[in-house]
């Protein structure tokens, strides 16, 4: 994550929205600032140390520029969003620091408040994958629990690589067995690329959906909107002159086992099947997600992923490096991003504020135009769309598509 963000930036951006404007904004900053220091997590930079070696995490001090207020020049809902789509023109140097925290107040006509603060954290992917930076925000804004650390890797970790490969090839081998034999669910298959898919361009927004939890249909808050982006983009895109009739989405889900990296995680592709209707359609996604894990829970997988933990720096580094972010490909792994985390209880403050509602915008990138973030803190559900307009044209008129597909906010 760290050497691709050279060549595709990945800053992740977490917000959080808070009831009301603090009394005290500075003692409400330095009471964040003070979690932040208590945090070892908090404290990491990157140091790198050679072309022939993996970087490092060392521990660092929290700077008095990591917790940064911005009186916002419009302080309505909708311009606080265009200020922190803005804010991926500025991605982090991870051997400075490796988050920031961005605090616009007062925020006018935000969702559930009325006037409000928005607080958004800016993390690197190095960092942490959806659920640990999530993790990570929550310390800053109260939650009791600490964020553990990950365990360091062994070091001359690539004398391993022939062993691990072995054995991965061996792992393997048993998966395509046991794919044949109907044991595992195949290898999700490719999409072709629609106008979604367009490398992004022009302007770039930010847009966000708030509804309780009762009011999504679905078996899961995930399914439930995945099923309502299958109705609003494939309208969408047949306005545009694409055949939707294939359409999938790329959705993160989270790796069996323990946790042995900040990211934790792998993109796998499901259907959207915007031909069914809503029963059947959420039926059909729930059931891709099913063998999406069912595959990633193959023993060939955890085997695969410790021979690739061995891959000697320079090689990977070198592999990195090969990279062609200017490359199209005709095929890909969905037509858009739905990123889903649940950020827990409603039992966040930023000073005296509690936490009302959390968002996410998953980033943009050369075969991906369109994302859109699902998350939820309490109750509430945030469904977030991050566009470029060469890849879908009228923002507002595809927000609204989807606004009609989630149903009713009453």
């Amino acid at each position: 994550m760290h050497w691709m963000s050279a060549k595709i930036p990945n800053d992740q951006f977490l917000l959080y929205g808070f009831a009301g404007v603090p009394s005290d904004l500075e003692h409400a900053l330095a009471t964040v600032r003070a979690r932040a220091a208590s945090c070892p997590e908090l404290r990491l930079r990157v140091r790198e140390r050679g072309l022939l070696t993996y970087p490092s995490w060392i521990a660092g001090e929290v700077g008095p520029d990591q917790v940064v207020p911005h009186e916002p020049t419009d302080r309505s809902w909708a311009g606080c969003l265009k200020a922190v789509a803005g804010l991926a023109e500025h991605q982090l140097d991870a051997g400075r620091m490796t988050w920031r925290l961005h605090v616009f107040t007062p925020v006018d006509g935000m969702p559930g408040a009325g006037a409000g603060t928005v607080a958004v954290l800016q993390a690197t992917h190095a960092l942490g994958d959806g659920i640990r930076s999530s993790a990570l925000a929550a310390w800053l804004f109260g939650r009791v629990g600490e964020v553990p650390p990950v365990p360091a890797p062994p070091p001359f970790r690539g004398v391993a690589l022939p062993w691990r490969g072995f054995l991965a090839s061996r792992a393997h081998r048993q998966l395509v067995r046991d794919t044949d034999a109907g044991l595992v669910p195949p290898q999700a298959d490719s999409r072709s690329v629609l106008h979604s898919n367009l490398r992004p361009d022009g302007v770039r927004s930010i847009r966000t959906l708030i509804r309780n939890r009762a009011q999504l249909r679905g078996p899961t808050v995930t399914v439930g909107v995945l099923a309502a982006v299958s109705t609003a983009l494939a309208g969408h895109l047949r306005e545009l002159g694409d055949d939707p009739s294939t359409l999938g989405a790329e959705v993160p889900m989270a790796k069996a086992g323990v946790r042995q990296a900040h990211n934790h995680f792998g993109n796998v592709g499901v259907g959207l099947y915007p031909e069914l209707d809503f029963g059947e359609r959420a039926d059909r996604i729930a059931g891709d997600l099913a063998q999406r894990r069912n595959r990633a829970a193959h023993p060939a997988m955890l085997v695969s992923s410790r021979a690739f933990a061995a891959v000697p720096a320079a090689l990977l580094r070198w592999g990195v490096g090969q990279f062609d972010p200017m490359l199209r490909s005709p095929t890909v792994t969905g037509n858009t991003v739905v990123s889903s985390v649940n950020r827990g209880p409603a039992d966040l403050r930023f000073g005296e504020l509690p936490v009302v509602l959390t968002a996410g915008y998953p980033g943009l990138s050369p075969m991906m135009g369109l994302t859109h973030g699902v998350h939820g803190i309490g109750d509430t559900i945030a469904i977030s769309v991050h566009a470029a307009e060469s890849a879908i044209g009228d923002v507002d008129a595809y927000v609204e598509r989807l606004e009609s597909a989630l149903g009713s906010a009453e």
